[in-house]
């Protein structure tokens, strides 16, 4: 379809498509059923949105789009909720209480820091003067483990894993046609985005359930790239639970918050992703290890770890 503003247009199973975005890299969902269409993100302002609907339009000529699931509360996935004026929006009840704080924060950032990467073409001075001024539109329609929603001739199960990329990630399930949407509990076009928002030492357990949910002939559509396969998610996996077991295993020697990203990378195995996007894995990692020690009644949690022995930097924990 040439008129898709879209950069690609995937069917990767009947009545279940993808389109994928330069803006942010994102993949958007459409789930098409005999009582409506069913949108998975919206993209990131309502500008981007109101696009994203005309070539769902497109894709799903004279259907409704009656349904909006937003994977997790940031931005470039619910920013266009605002667009989808007929539709119930649906996500996890964290996603839902964290949508302004994480929509704020990333206004924040763009104000203190308008400037552009030429890395990022596709995001221009305009593609950022939307994003702050989109209004925030909140879901209408919450879940805590699970749910179904009837598209008519088909159904998707929205689940919980736990928390992960955020605290509000879900995986929406196309059981009929064995598509998941995985939203940036996976990513495949880069590496996991760590955030500020992150649990990286309850990823891994995440990403278990997800892959519980798969079969080996499973689309997995990830929150930014191109569709991959259960032994993807399952490669990921490993990579994701190395980050929390290295960071486990620095707190545990008694490394230092600031010498951790330094530290792990003279590990024998090392970090799996580049360490420059793992600073807020640490920072959140070894926040929520002095948080559990301290509910264990650990004298010394809250301080600073103590610097290991010279010469001994120990090893990562199995």
């Amino acid at each position: 379809m040439s008129d898709l503003t879209a950069t690609d247009l995937l069917e990767v199973a009947p009545r279940c498509f993808v389109l994928r975005y330069p803006e942010w890299d994102v993949s958007i969902g459409v789930v098409v059923g005999s009582d409506g269409v069913l949108v998975v993100d919206t993209r990131a302002s309502s500008a981007q949105g109101q696009r994203l609907a005309d070539d769902v339009r497109r894709v799903a000529p004279g259907a409704s789009v009656r349904w909006v699931v937003n994977t997790h509360q940031h931005f470039d996935h619910t920013f266009g909720n605002i667009a989808f004026e007929g539709a119930r929006v649906h996500a996890h009840e964290n996603a839902a209480v964290g949508l302004v704080s994480a929509g704020d924060r990333i206004k924040t950032m763009i104000r203190a820091d308008p400037s552009l990467d030429p890395a990022y073409p596709a995001i221009t001075a305009e593609v950022l003067h939307e994003v702050l001024a989109t209004e925030y539109r909140l879901p209408d329609q919450t879940f805590s483990s699970a749910a179904v929603i009837d598209l008519g001739d088909t159904y998707v199960e929205l689940a919980y894993p736990g928390r992960g990329h955020t605290d509000g990630d879900l995986v929406l399930r196309v059981p009929d046609a064995d598509v998941v949407f995985g939203g940036d509990l996976i990513e495949q076009s880069a590496p996991p985005s760590f955030g500020t928002d992150c649990y990286p030492l309850e990823w891994p357990g995440s990403l278990d359930l997800m892959i519980g949910m798969l079969t080996d002939a499973s689309v997995v559509v990830p929150g930014h790239g191109t569709p991959v396969t259960r032994a993807f998610v399952q490669d990921q996996r490993a990579d994701v639970s190395d980050v929390a077991q290295l960071i486990s295993s620095l707190y545990a020697q008694g490394v230092p918050e600031a010498d951790a990203l330094r530290v792990g990378t003279e590990e024998s195995t090392g970090w799996p992703f580049p360490s420059g996007g793992l600073a807020e894995a640490v920072r959140r990692g070894y926040a929520q290890l002095a948080a559990d020690a301290a509910r264990l009644g650990d004298p010394l949690a809250g301080r600073s770890p103590a610097r290991p022995p010279a010469g001994n930097p120990g090893l990562p924990l199995a």
